[in-house]
């Protein structure tokens, strides 16, 4: 008696695992750090929220084969051993097929094991040009244009305006003397020699400098026609911007993603009509883009009370776009949805029609769409003064 009842509980013990394990492939697990306390909260918790809204999102859709997508996240207080703990942790219990960090320190930090133990696609925060180079990193990707690619949609737009006098533009680079900072500025200096830009000056400070006053003298004996900056999210842009006034300079501020938000254009105030950047994302009072139509009704039905979302949140949005697009490609193969296969798929990711979101993007010769649209600021807001500019083309 006590045999049948012992063998019966394994039976059932063992109906129960494979049960489980049929449920566990009816997900898609996606797992993420995320900066949504610590000093990079105010864009990190918009992030977080875009990339589960996605998500959520698809899985209202139906999924992917029925599948739905299952979000796993752990709050990294924007610190690099927290961000790793805590993705070794996820991989650990949830093993998912994909990841989301919090920096391009976590993704440096995690490359070599992603790429010889965990084979899982990753995405993050960044536009490292590195962490896109699919060479060195092929389960890594950027959610838009790498800070290079970003300077460069400038450079060429730079390129295509009217020159003053008949002579070459000139422009400075303005960057923070970090990693963040440093990224594109190699490229930008070659490509603006061969597009015939002519780099005046330099301008290097710690972020969030308050003394500036050596960098605008500076501006002021080159006299750009442009400015550039990179690696800042609000100062000292502001301060820049002000002085550059008192001084009575006449150049075209400029900013890339992260000094492309509503909160620089706040702090700004009046100061921030003319300014200019570039976004691989619409803005979301652009109701006349599909996409946004469709991130507004999502919004107004989840959370009925909000009126603004910010770029960070668009972010998170086109990251959660990406792996729903991998894994429907998956599927429609007949491949099983895995790390492995997801970066097999995306350099067949070509010409994807985005909804207006990031405009016809392409994974096929970088893991970056390398395009990104110009805007200027007017009334408070970005004016797009630009179509969608491409730098593989």
């Amino acid at each position: 008696m006590k045999k049948r009842i012992v063998s019966t509980l394994v039976l059932v013990l063992s109906l129960l695992l494979c049960m489980g394990v049929s449920f566990a492939d009816e997900e898609i697990k996606v797992g993420a750090g995320q900066p949504i306390t610590g000093r990079f909260a105010f864009a990190g918790k918009h992030i977080h929220q875009g990339l589960m809204d996605s998500l959520d999102y698809a899985n209202e859709q139906g999924g992917v084969g029925g599948k739905k997508f299952k979000y796993i996240y752990e709050d990294t207080g924007y610190d690099l051993m927290r961000a790793i703990a805590s993705f070794k942790k996820i991989m650990a219990q949830d093993n998912p097929v994909m990841m989301y960090g919090e920096s391009t320190g976590v993704g440096k930090a995690m490359a070599p094991e992603i790429n010889s133990r965990y084979h899982v696609l990753y995405g993050s925060t960044s536009f490292s040009e590195e962490l896109a180079d699919r060479e060195k990193n092929p389960y890594t990707f950027v959610s838009g244009p790498t800070y290079s690619q970003q300077f460069g949609v400038l450079l060429k737009y730079i390129a295509g305006q009217p020159k003053k006098n008949n002579k070459p533009h000139r422009v400075a680079f303005f960057y923070s003397d970090t990693e963040f900072g440093r990224d594109p500025i190699p490229f930008a200096r070659k490509l603006a020699g061969e597009l015939g830009i002519e780099v005046v000056a330099e301008e290097v400070t710690k972020v969030g400098a308050v003394d500036i006053t050596s960098q605008l003298l500076d501006l002021k004996r080159n006299k750009p026609d442009y400015c550039i900056f990179q690696g800042y999210v609000v100062p000292p842009i502001p301060e820049v911007i002000r002085g550059a006034k008192d001084f009575g300079l006449d150049i075209t501020f400029m900013g890339t993603f992260w000094a492309m938000s509503k909160m620089l254009l706040d702090k700004l105030g009046p100061d921030a009509e003319g300014y200019m950047g570039v976004c691989p994302y619409a803005y979301w009072y652009m109701d006349d883009v599909p996409m946004i139509k469709t991130i507004q009704a999502y919004n107004k039905k989840h959370y009925p009370d909000e009126t603004y979302k910010p770029n960070s949140y668009m972010q998170g949005w086109f990251t959660g776009m990406v792996y729903v697009k991998l894994a429907q490609m998956c599927h429609e193969a007949g491949l099983p949805i895995t790390g492995e296969n997801l970066k097999d798929m995306l350099p067949k990711v070509n010409n994807w029609d985005t909804g207006g979101l990031n405009g016809v993007v392409s994974f096929s010769k970088s893991n970056a769409t390398a395009s990104g649209k110009v805007y200027k600021a007017q009334g408070g807001k970005f004016v797009a003064v630009s179509d969608w500019i491409k730098l593989d083309e």
